[in-house]
């Protein structure tokens, strides 16, 4: 496992989540802090959920059951991480929002399975 690049995948996983945040309405972060512990939550729940289902259920799966997933984990998250608040509408819309910023900035290289 590349530490350093887990690292710096949290952080730039922080700074989408704080531009989400100025952009979506009813989507809140308090902080940077608040925001890597969002990168890592998220990343948790998605791992969970991934392990449950498989990896087509997650927010790389195609269609409307990853975007859903997605907005669920985003929804769910706010109970965990001190900071913040979203509503469910806030939690689509940073669902789709994230989603577009992901093709132009992709977390994970395609094609690579992710860490397990």
């Amino acid at each position: 496992m590349n530490w350093i690049g887990t690292i710096v995948r949290f952080v730039v996983s922080a700074l989408v989540y704080m531009f989400v945040a100025f952009l979506v309405p009813g989507f809140q972060i308090a902080g940077f802090w608040s925001a890597v512990i969002t990168a890592i939550v998220v990343s948790l729940i998605g791992w969970a959920i991934e392990a449950m289902f498989g990896p087509r259920i997650t927010n790389y799966g195609r269609g409307i059951i990853g975007f859903i997933a997605s907005a669920v984990i985003l929804y769910a998250a706010q109970w965990v991480v001190p900071g913040m608040r979203v509503t469910l509408l806030g939690a689509l819309i940073a669902s789709l929002v994230i989603g577009i910023i992901d093709l132009f900035i992709p977390l994970q290289k395609p094609g690579v399975p992710s860490d397990r």
